[in-house]
């Protein structure tokens, strides 16, 4: 039988574009992680610089979400979507580029930053007005393991070819998915009745300015989702952004061991889908959906807190990879959890609370950086501290978000 994207439901299409945006988004951000091995070789960075360079990123994404909290339902879904796919594929081709002048480099940074910070919380909102309560976990599973796929192509790739290259054909990939984009996908036709019932009404962008601005940081469930968000990214940076070097300078991987960086990704692409499927099917045959997004973010905390303390002890280099799929693998159960969670509380406004969501946990991609150099530099070479660290602030996070938590319709 022929396939013909247009016999899609634009909810299926929807869903699908997204995960590929999601996809390059991912990719992207895990180009310069592997990419400054070599990069570092060539300019003579020391651990500081590297430091500044990798964190440079966060300083955009955490600007984007300050000033544009609310695009998507003043512009609209589709148009924000697609200015972020395009602003940050841009930027991805210009760094080598600027990587000779440091100012100009980190510049560029800034701006990938920039775009994907507009990314996620769009998606997120459109996910919320279009997808039924009970296949959201299913959405935001594939959505956010097409992520995975992406940082796992990526770390495949980059260790074999020429690192200029890799930023060229990753940010093309992205302007390639700005023209299907535009010519592809359509606004959502009006909704019928019976799915009217099963989606909450999104309001305008009227109604949403009447809410206070104190609302969004005045309920303890949105605190607990907001500090799981925090805990959760501070583990995934020191991952993403110092895994390669500390293999590297820790447990002698070479170039070609780089690859192994990718299993975890690999990994947590299977498992986000399954978490997904497995959330969606218990609420199905009758839990309670708080219960399931409790289920779900205790182990997608504290399950790589334990990994994360346990990790500097490992000696041997598979191993150390195979210790960070597992807590890659379940961090990927926060898809079906807090990340889950917003579309729960805020229907009308999930883009939102998701963009405060992601601005505080931005904070730790701006941290790990220069504090991770700084503690390594500090304690003698040592790694201990940081992962020591990182595994606290996910047992403390997964405390509060189980004790505080909520599904009731605030926002």
């Amino acid at each position: 039988m022929k396939f013909q994207w247009r016999s899609l439901g634009y909810k299926t299409k929807l869903i699908i574009l997204c995960s590929i945006a999601n996809f390059i988004n991912a990719a992207d951000r895990v180009l310069m992680p592997i990419a400054i091995i070599s990069m570092t070789r060539e300019y003579k960075w020391n651990l500081s610089i590297q430091g500044w360079i990798l964190s440079a990123f966060a300083f955009g994404y955490f600007t984007s979400q300050v000033l544009c909290a609310n695009a998507g339902n003043k512009y609209g879904g589709k148009k924000v979507l697609c200015f972020a796919v395009f602003l940050w594929s841009v930027s991805t081709i210009a760094t080598p580029l600027c990587a000779s002048y440091l100012p100009l480099l980190i510049t560029a940074r800034v701006i990938l930053g920039l775009g994907e910070g507009l990314g996620l919380p769009t998606i997120f909102q459109l996910f919320a007005q279009h997808i039924p309560p009970e296949q959201r976990s299913r959405a935001f599973g594939y959505m956010l393991a097409a992520g995975s796929v992406g940082q796992t192509i990526a770390s495949l790739f980059i260790p074999h070819v020429e690192w200029k290259l890799s930023f060229e054909i990753f940010g093309s990939m992205g302007l390639l998915w700005v023209a299907c984009w535009l010519f592809t996908y359509h606004d959502p036709p009006s909704q019928t009745d019976e799915e009217a019932q099963l989606i909450p009404s999104v309001k305008n962008e009227g109604e949403s300015l009447c809410i206070a601005r104190l609302e969004w940081i005045s309920h303890w469930c949105l605190w607990a989702v907001y500090i799981a968000h925090f805990a959760m990214n501070w583990s995934n940076y020191i991952i993403m952004q110092w895994l390669p070097t500390y293999l590297s300078r820790t447990l002698g991987a070479n170039t070609e061991s780089m690859s192994l960086t990718a299993i975890p990704y690999i990994v947590s692409s299977f498992c986000g889908i399954a978490w997904g499927h497995l959330a969606d099917q218990l609420v199905t045959v009758g839990w309670p959906i708080l219960k399931v997004r409790k289920l779900m973010t205790l182990l997608g905390l504290a399950g790589p807190g334990i990994c994360l303390v346990f990790f500097p002890e490992v000696s041997n280099l598979l191993v150390a990879v195979l210790v960070i799929s597992m807590a890659m693998g379940l961090c990927a159960a926060n898809s079906s959890g807090h990340l889950s969670n917003h579309a729960d509380f805020a229907p009308n406004h999930a883009g939102i609370t998701f963009a405060v969501s992601n601005t505080l946990a931005t904070i730790p991609g701006i941290l790990c950086g220069p504090l991770t150099a700084e503690l390594v530099t500090a304690s003698g070479g040592r790694w201990f501290p940081v992962f020591l660290l990182a595994g606290t602030i996910n047992f403390t996070a997964s405390i509060i978000y189980y004790t505080q938590s909520s599904t009731k319709p605030i926002l």
